[in-house]
């Protein structure tokens, strides 16, 4: 159903009353189920609640193509990211147009119903091409559809049969329609929203509090806690941040709410998106940043959207939109006048103060002062409990190399030198050791090995979370599992890959089993560095060369760099 609201146009609300979702839930026994993925909850709520109208469900093709190629829905309605389930081929065999589809959350709860209208197998390629405007696999939204999505998309309408439940902030979890109504009782005419996916400095008060000024608008802090883009910081210190930030406020003047999006990291089709989302909750008014929802910049220094191409999009599509763009300044300190100013409206000259991300980092880790110029003593207290300095952190040290290039070996006494140190517990996971137990059962094939290596991952990812060392030595042959590993493991924690470089041929010799030679023999299948590939690691922090190297000294050069970094304290 559609409601009117004052704030925003016509709201989508796909929730269901209680006799039509008893209904539901009855003729679902014969239904086919499909359990939401992280990112299709955040769709799915969005869909329900209206932070996504005019949808009313999952796109379907012809809207899928349209969306594509120009930014609209097939019927001309500007919509410039497109929203889609993405399904196993199991699932997409089982259902065709007019199949009802259970959407249920991964313990099983029922949360609404889908009626297909279309299926089919996009090129994921192309829509990445469209979508991202790069096919570069080191941008987040290239990654998942290159490596998460499921290779089928199913289109059709929704009905919800309740929104996702959160546990936590809830007073803080307000819907589009809760928002207009609460923008309305507090006589609130014009609402600037700030999107944000980090936590908030000083300098980011000054901002809202210049475009509050300069619109006559009150301010909707509306930071993203849904799936952002990996190694940023969770969303519960944010939270936490958030909280204290909003009683800087002058009473009355600020609102914040929590948005559950699923970034996509879309730079200028996502900041339109951004703004269409926020029309749906109440916002007359939205600040667009330099680079609003990009992930930056690639490996080699090139920023895959220019710095004012999101603000531009926006600003393109102002009128049609209904949300006036408040483009981001950015502001720095200026200490001879004890305040922030934007960067544009200096004197030639001026001396100013800043402090990238980067830079805040660091500091963090190295456990370094942070000054009260850049952010609010409560903000920075709230950061150091969640990011401990790099000598209170975990670490996970992942060994990789062939079958017999010394991996275990020396893992072994990395292992006992680090305990000879104290201060941690040491967990080893030797890749034999992880086979017999954790990853019983599975073969060879790459699906296999992969799936041994990410099991691994996730494991190292716990102790190191935990604030304890992980060992790892698999031979991990592939470099998409041993990515995977460095980003969920370097999200938590340390990370330091070792690649033991050691010759095949000084491999074979020392093999004292005969795998190598029952390899070629072609009685064992699949072995890495004879009939089944090693993708050497261009990204290795350190490299050991066996021949050259005892065990006791690689472990050592280890050791060394841990120290340097600042995950081991130097021994007097």
């Amino acid at each position: 159903m559609s409601l009117i609201e004052p704030h925003g146009g016509e709201l989508v609300d796909l929730v269901v009353d209680a006799v039509r979702a008893a209904e539901l839930r009855e003729q679902s026994h014969d239904w086919v189920s499909w359990d939401l993925t992280a990112r299709q909850l955040n769709d799915f709520e969005l869909l329900a609640n209206g932070g996504l109208s005019p949808l009313h469900g999952f796109l379907g093709e012809a809207d899928y193509e349209a969306v594509l190629e120009s930014m609209r829905l097939a019927d001309g309605t500007l919509w410039p990211i497109p929203v889609m389930l993405d399904v196993t081929p199991e699932l997409a065999a089982a259902v065709s147009p007019g199949s009802p589809v259970a959407l249920r959350n991964e313990e099983g709860v029922m949360l609404g119903s889908l009626m297909v209208t279309d299926v089919w197998k996009p090129d994921l390629e192309r829509e990445a091409e469209r979508v991202f405007g790069t096919t570069n696999p080191e941008h987040p939204g290239v990654v998942y559809l290159k490596d998460q999505a499921n290779p089928w998309y199913v289109g059709g309408t929704v009905e919800a049969l309740q929104l996702p439940v959160h546990y936590d902030f809830k007073d803080l979890r307000k819907t589009p329609r809760r928002l207009r109504e609460e923008f309305a009782a507090s006589g609130w005419s014009k609402v600037v929203a700030f999107q944000t996916r980090n936590p908030m400095h000083r300098a980011h008060v000054e901002l809202t509090m210049r475009a509050e000024a300069e619109t006559g608008a009150n301010v909707l802090i509306h930071p993203v806690v849904g799936l952002t883009k990996p190694g940023d910081v969770d969303h519960y210190t944010r939270v936490r941040v958030y909280k204290a930030i909003h009683a800087r406020y002058p009473e009355g003047s600020a609102s914040l709410a929590l948005l559950s999006l699923a970034m996509r990291m879309g730079g200028p089709r996502e900041a339109v998106w951004h703004a269409i989302i926020r029309k749906n909750h109440g916002v007359t008014h939205f600040i667009v940043g330099r680079d609003h929802a990009g992930p930056g910049e690639d490996s080699s220094g090139k920023p895959f959207y220019g710095p004012y191409e999101a603000q531009d999009f926006v600003l393109a599509h102002e009128e049609e939109l209904g949300v006036t763009l408040v483009p981001f300044k950015l502001m720095v300190f200026v200490p001879d006048e004890d305040r922030y100013m934007p960067v544009d409206e200096l004197e030639e000259g001026t001396r100013y103060l800043s402090i990238s991300g980067t830079e805040l980092r660091r500091r963090l880790a190295e456990g370094e002062e942070i000054p009260e110029w850049f952010s609010y003593p409560e903000v920075v207290d709230e950061l150091r409990r969640t990011h401990r300095s790099r000598a209170e952190q975990g670490f996970t040290v992942f060994f990789t190399g062939l079958s017999g290039s010394g991996k275990s070996t020396i893992a072994n006494a990395l292992m006992v030198k680090l305990l000879e140190r104290g201060g941690r517990t040491v967990t080893l996971l030797d890749g034999d050791i992880v086979r017999r137990n954790l990853s019983k059962g599975l073969g060879f094939s790459k699906e296999d090995r992969d799936t041994n290596i990410l099991r691994i991952g996730y494991v190292a990812a716990e102790i190191t979370k935990a604030g304890g060392v992980a060992v790892c030595a698999p031979i991990a042959p592939y470099a998409g599992p041993r990515a995977e590993n460095r980003r969920t493991i370097s999200a938590v924690g340390g990370y330091l890959l070792v690649h033991v470089a050691t010759p095949l041929e000084v491999c074979e010799q020392r093999d004292r089993k005969g795998l190598y030679a029952k390899a070629r023999a072609g009685i064992i299948k699949e072995f890495t560095g004879i009939s089944d590939p090693y993708e050497e690691p261009t990204d290795a922090e350190i490299t050991i060369e066996t021949t050259e190297t005892f065990p006791d000294e690689a472990a050592d050069l280890i050791i060394d760099h841990l120290v340097r970094e600042g995950y081991l304290p130097k021994e007097s």
